[in-house]
């Protein structure tokens, strides 16, 4: 990177003293890209919304809420999107062309990524409650809705591993400390796992057939213990970390006059 443009990096962020507390926040209050980013997220939320429609009859009204509970599960899902996406902004505060391409990307992936989502809890809850009043999909089409399905996690990871890496090649322009590059790595593997997690679903889909779809499903549970272990191994490091840094800290004070 340019010294020019090392600049205007620099110029872009925010030296505010707020943020969580392992990292500093770096972020400005809006940028123009995070306001354009929560209009589209908010466009999304709007795409899962059961009927646009007030209900004019009791009946009506009972197949609306029918569909709460999928959209409670897809707005959820679709908030965790959008939170990551906030708290990358928040702490490290770019704006430059290639961070707004991949967040473009992301957005689009997201609108994408709305009606496969919605259709597949829909379908998910409709099972479970018995709420289905006709077929919607044939077995033998289930493995490629996983397929589908995976493909826009997979891609919406993807896009994360990729504005990670790229806040990580500035770490000096964005002077990250020890622990904030530490926080780096595990979103960065966090994300890796989130793909490879999506990656053996889609696997299962493809290989295994109607018959073990169902498996590509629960290979997702798998995410919970792998983020918690990430989690966990690397808070260790940090620690152990500040622990050497500390100690020899101590040691050169006391080598002082």
């Amino acid at each position: 990177m340019s010294g020019g443009e090392q600049a205007v990096v620099r110029e872009g962020l925010a030296r505010r003293q707020g943020g969580e507390e392992d990292f500093r926040w770096r972020g400005e209050d809006v940028s123009r890209i995070e306001g354009f980013s929560d209009a589209v997220f908010a466009f999304a939320v709007t795409l899962l919304v059961v009927s646009l429609e007030v209900p004019k009859t009791f009946d009506e009204l009972l197949a609306t809420m029918r569909g709460f509970f999928a959209f409670a599960i897809c707005f959820y899902l679709l908030l965790i999107v959008w939170y990551e996406h906030y708290k990358y902004f928040r702490r490290y505060g770019l704006n430059d062309a290639p961070t707004l391409w991949l967040n473009s990307a992301l957005l689009f992936i997201t609108l994408m990524y709305v009606y496969p989502l919605k259709f597949l809890f829909t379908l998910l809850i409709d099972e479970l409650f018995d709420f289905a009043e006709n077929e919607t999909i044939e077995p033998s089409q289930f493995p490629l809705l996983m397929v589908i399905y995976g493909t826009g996690f997979i891609a919406v990871q993807l896009v994360f591993v990729l504005m990670y890496l790229r806040a990580h090649s500035l770490r000096t322009v964005l002077e990250l400390d020890a622990r904030e590059l530490s926080v780096t790595r595990e979103e960065i593997q966090g994300s890796l796992l989130n793909i490879l997690v999506g990656l053996v679903s889609v696997a299962i889909a493809i290989l295994g057939g109607a018959e073990h779809v169902a498996w590509a499903g629960y290979a997702y549970l798998l995410l919970f213990p792998l983020q918690a272990i990430n989690g966990r191994v690397m808070g260790s490091r940090r620690r152990k970390s500040e622990g050497t840094r500390t100690a020899a800290g101590a040691d050169t004070d006391g080598e002082g006059p």
